[in-house]
């Protein structure tokens, strides 16, 4: 299945690609509802931990040199759906994991309007999605591990 995901992303645009990344972290925050429902406590730290790693790739992501306000505006975005997983998974609560979902899918939705869009309407969106950086730069093994990220799930 990985490589059938693989080749499917073979020339994705980078709209199509934060599309695809939204929906594998709505997929992980289903799968840690359903882990709450079944009171998998592995499962359900396994399912967030996912999801908030994509969240963690989204925001190192982000130029904020190039992508100004909308940017700024992702930026917060993922700071707040991260905090909201966090609480969600802390609370087993699985009705503020399907908040979160909700969240995610109404901005994963904008998302593919902009993939959709081809009259340019959308030009804020757009100069967000080009404050994602699709080819990272390696970071500094001193950066590295000062930028590590600790969390309870």
């Amino acid at each position: 299945m990985g490589s059938y995901r693989q080749h499917a992303l073979d020339g994705a645009s980078a709209v199509d690609m934060v599309v695809a990344l939204y929906d594998g972290i709505v997929r992980f925050l289903y799968e840690a509802m359903r882990a709450v429902e079944r009171g998998d406590l592995d499962g359900r730290r396994m399912a967030v931990k996912r999801a908030l790693d994509i969240i963690i790739h989204l925001q190192a992501r982000l130029r904020m040199d190039i992508g100004g306000e909308p940017a700024k505006a992702l930026s917060d975005f993922y700071a707040a759906i991260f905090a909201q997983i966090l609480h969600a998974s802390q609370s087993a609560s699985g009705a503020r994991f399907s908040h979160a979902i909700d969240c995610v899918k109404n901005v994963r939705e904008a998302w593919r309007q902009v993939a959709r869009d081809e009259s340019g309407n959308l030009g804020e969106l757009r100069l967000a999605a080009m404050a994602h950086s699709t080819h990272p730069e390696p970071e500094p093994a001193s950066q590295a591990s000062s930028n590590a990220v600790s969390w309870t799930v």
